[in-house]
């Protein structure tokens, strides 16, 4: 705080470089929604399919996007700034790192999207956190509350098959199921990870449990019509009892959407519906990641308010939940991108307390 202390680590060749890498953490924070929005413009644009054949000129992308001028040029400096595209020579520009990462999986581009309810949220944070509140991104997220509709259930059921496609490898890459028989996706949505785990190993038979206007989806039957293997029930968990017989329950990216009551209420259906020694699978980005704290209580932390439903958990917490829903056994696997996911493991216990 001592300004003479200011200017005397910015002068000293080991402390001037610790003072640079906070002077530009803090600006990253100050400026982290414009950056959000040079992303949310480049997807609205439609800016990395155009480049994905090969570089273009600006004339080129004005005459594709209809943004021209000066506003194209600052947002192509903009873009390539952040590496989301490259700027090739002084009027040719292609695909960046991160630009190729966005177009590789869909799902990032459908969040960008989503964001756009969030931040309506955020625009007076203090008034978000005041209390827990009917709030844009709630409405899109109808069922937190108890209720929803076909209408809801497709649009988020299709959020949640593209935001899938870039964590189902990591999930099975983390635990296998080679050895399961039968799985039961509780959540599953219209199926997008019990497809992923059937085409990895074949024997598995998947059951999808969900609301039923969302396993009734368009989605959900063409899915089940590709993959025989793949079938749905219609089952709300805090109500009615989940399917019986699978040696393998997934919970994925489910627990973190309800409040503490909620999520041991659905581990102890969960638990009611599997036999002695059965695995509970629960996958979820989490709190306290090592590298990736801000996404937890960040990002999060966040959105599960502004959604009025949920937190971020520590692999602890998620631990105390299970054993309270009648597991034991609870480990974690080593995720490929702990940021993105994490999986813990849980077995079916004797112990009739749930």
């Amino acid at each position: 705080m001592n300004h003479r202390f200011q200017r005397l680590a910015a002068r000293l060749p080991i402390i001037r470089l610790i003072a640079n890498q906070q002077a530009l953490a803090l600006h990253h924070i100050t400026a982290g929604f414009v950056y959000s929005q040079i992303l949310q413009a480049c997807v609205q644009l439609n800016l990395f399919s155009l480049l994905e054949k090969g570089p273009l000129s600006a004339a080129q992308l004005a005459g594709q996007t209809g943004l021209k001028g000066e506003g194209l040029q600052t947002l192509l400096k903009a873009a390539a700034s952040l590496q989301l595209i490259d700027r090739l020579d002084d009027d040719l520009w292609g695909l960046g790192q991160l630009g190729t990462a966005t177009l590789a999986y869909p799902g990032i581009s459908a969040m960008v999207d989503h964001h756009a309810l969030l931040y309506k949220d955020l625009v007076d944070p203090v008034a978000l956190l005041s209390e827990r509140k009917s709030t844009h991104l709630s409405a899109y997220w109808p069922y937190a509350q108890g209720t929803s509709n076909p209408d809801a259930a497709a649009r988020y059921s299709a959020l949640m098959a593209d935001s899938l496609a870039i964590i189902s490898t990591h999930i099975l890459d983390a635990c296998s199921l080679r050895h399961a028989r039968c799985l039961i996706d509780v959540g599953g949505g219209s199926g997008a990870f019990a497809a992923a785990a059937i085409a990895r190993h074949p024997q598995l038979k998947a059951i999808v449990a969900d609301l039923p206007e969302v396993v009734t989806s368009a989605e959900a039957q063409r899915r089940a019509g590709a993959t025989p293997s793949l079938s749905f029930a219609a089952v709300n968990v805090f109500k009615q009892s989940l399917p019986a017989g699978a040696d393998v329950v997934s919970l994925v990216r489910i627990l973190h959407d309800h409040d503490d009551d909620k999520a041991l209420m659905i581990v102890r259906a969960v638990r009611r519906a599997m036999k002695e020694g059965g695995q509970l699978l629960v996958a979820e980005p989490l709190a306290n990641t090592a590298g990736a704290e801000a996404i937890g209580h960040g990002y999060f932390g966040m959105y599960l308010w502004a959604m009025a439903s949920g937190r971020p958990r520590t692999v602890a917490e998620i631990g105390q939940l299970l054993r309270a829903g009648g597991f034991s056994d609870v480990k974690e696997h080593r995720s490929n991108v702990p940021a993105l996911v994490r999986v813990i493991s849980a077995t079916a216990n004797s112990v009739k307390n749930y």
